[in-house]
């Protein structure tokens, strides 16, 4: 991998950045991550281009088991902690001034958690290491989505592209339908499954060994010590910091589904009897492979080959010629998918043609 790909995965530290020299730049300073994230990387990628480069399968061996692309997911938890802890004394301070430095703030700091952060923790969170999943729930504690971890890796990863799996948009489905479909199935279906690995094992599902019941209290306690914290601190209570941790998450894991959706978006696979599915292969997702976005992504945008061998690791997840391909990459495709109208007269064409070719498949 050459070095500046190796170089290009610490840029998603910019975004954190941002969100810090915002704030101290005051006012309309703190939309600035946004402004990055949603104009700048978008017009970089259509500078730059698709990069459909692969590593070779000689060296997918040894760049796949390098520590330095290890070590850049690691840091990333520690400079997400440290950003919350930072977010919050700024709240403590009450140094934001009106409603444009609140929400501003408010949506940096998602972006980083949710953007970043959340995408972070998918990646760790395949790993068979205890250290890289442990890393993962921390994360996902942060923006109160711990149930993402059972749901997605023993629920998506076998659902996807079939109507059983509530992260998988339908045809003509807009995101706000979407919506309430993903954020209230996942958690159902994660109750689900935990209750039947609990039943397997002839234990109760009220018990200490349900990981649901932790993913429930686990961010709820971690929100009340940063506040209790930062009260104690400021000689009174400050109810502002649960409201901001509370709106940060939702807004991390809605900008989580607006991924979803775009990955996802109206592809099923073969029903080969009834409730049984074609094996998932590489036509089942939609990638792109711009060369920016996908380094602030962790190559999530190399998406179908992630769920081909969800173990392998970001650095050398494969482009796929034969995927249904994305006009743009995510920052633009999941603010298209925020209108309707749009997306739709962008996407049922696509759709149409991946039909046709997945029958001649």
């Amino acid at each position: 991998m050459t070095l500046v790909k190796k170089i290009g995965f610490f840029s998603a530290l910019i975004l954190p950045a941002l969100v810090i020299a915002g704030y101290y730049g005051g006012g309309w300073w703190n939309y600035s991550s946004l402004g990055f994230v949603f104009l700048f990387v978008p017009a970089i990628d259509q500078l730059v281009g698709l990069d459909p480069s692969n590593t070779s399968k000689e060296k997918q061996g040894i760049i796949g088991e390098e520590f330095y692309y290890r070590f850049i997911t690691y840091l990333w938890v520690y400079v997400q902690l440290a950003l919350i802890l930072w977010a919050c004394y700024v709240i403590a301070t009450k140094s934001l001034q009106g409603p444009v430095e609140w929400i501003g703030f408010t949506v940096g700091v998602a972006l980083v958690t949710g953007g970043i952060g959340i995408t972070v923790a998918h990646e760790l969170g395949h790993k068979k290491s205890q250290l890289e999943r442990f890393y993962s729930l921390v994360l996902l504690m942060t923006v109160g989505y711990m149930h993402f971890y059972i749901e997605h890796n023993r629920g998506h990863h076998l659902h996807v592209a079939t109507p059983q799996d509530p992260a998988t948009a339908k045809r003509n489905q807009d995101f706000y339908r979407f919506w309430f479909q993903t954020t209230f199935g996942s958690i159902a279906h994660a109750w689900q499954l935990e209750s039947n690995r609990l039943e397997k094992q002839n234990k109760s599902l009220f018990n200490i060994y349900n990981q649901m019941i932790w993913f429930i209290i686990l961010p709820i306690l971690f929100y009340g010590l940063l506040t209790l914290d930062f009260s104690v601190l400021s000689g009174k209570f400050i109810w502002q910091i649960p409201i901001f941790l509370i709106v940060q998450g939702i807004l991390a894991f809605s900008l989580l589904e607006l991924v979803n959706y775009v990955e996802h978006y109206g592809i099923i696979r073969k029903e080969i009897s009834p409730g049984q599915y074609e094996r998932v292969n590489p036509m089942h997702s939609w990638n792109t492979s711009y060369l920016v976005s996908n380094f602030f992504l962790f190559q999530l945008q190399r998406h179908s080959d992630h769920h081909d061998n969800a173990l392998k690791r970001y650095q050398v997840l494969n482009h796929v010629d034969e995927s249904p391909q994305l006009p743009y990459g995510y920052p633009t495709m999941i603010l298209i998918a925020l209108v309707p109208p749009i997306w739709f007269s962008m996407m049922n064409k696509r759709l149409e043609d991946w039909e046709r070719l997945a029958i001649v498949g």
